[in-house]
């Protein structure tokens, strides 16, 4: 029964293609709860198989990944925590929700941006308090191409080195990696925050 999804996942994304995995992670990186192992995963199965460019999967994913997550910049930045207040519980952005990204913003600053495009739960939502603190356009596209990037990395070398083989355990180890980098990329960036002081 797995495998048939499995299969079946891994046939619309050679359908679609490269459009297809900008769309799936526009999606994901904005309000709509999609998963992004749903998209690059079997992407990057496709390319170790040959039938996809690894290179245009990756700027794809990125592309995607960028994409919606300005698109929910530019909302809060022009539109406010009105928007939010008004029509966030139907995307499951509750006021109390909203209080802990911006808490979580605030704390940490601009480099939150990159480091919660590595955390599940919160990469999709991120966005919103940056717009709302209205954060430099272009240090924003930054820091979110590169956690993104290290995400989409992620998942294409699951893909491609395990094919449809894999579970979620290997998503959990996955994750945890990347959590302990967030840990480390945090204390480095506050240190030399620190000395610059």
């Amino acid at each position: 029964m797995l495998q048939s999804v499995i299969d079946t996942i891994v046939s619309y994304v050679s359908a679609w293609g490269y459009f297809g995995i900008f769309a799936m992670m526009f999606l994901e990186s904005s309000f709509f709860p999609f998963p992004s192992e749903v998209a690059m995963i079997p992407a990057g199965y496709l390319a170790s198989k040959g039938e996809m460019n690894l290179i245009w999967a990756f700027l794809s994913g990125v592309g995607g990944s960028l994409g919606g997550a300005i698109f929910n910049y530019y909302l809060c930045y022009f539109f406010g925590r009105e928007l939010i207040e008004k029509y966030g519980k139907y995307v499951r952005i509750t006021e109390e929700k909203m209080q802990k990204f911006e808490a979580f913003f605030n704390k940490h600053g601009e480099i939150s941006t990159f480091n919660c495009r590595l955390i599940p739960g919160i990469r999709q939502y991120i966005s919103l308090p940056a717009g709302l603190a209205k954060m430099n356009i272009a240090k924003f596209s930054l820091y979110t191409s590169l956690g993104a990037g290290i995400w989409v990395t992620v998942l294409l070398g699951i893909g491609y080195f395990l094919g449809t083989d894999y579970d979620e355990s290997t998503l959990k180890n996955a994750v945890i990696i990347m959590l302990l980098c967030v840990a480390v990329i945090s204390v480095i960036y506050v240190l030399k925050q620190k000395g610059r002081k």
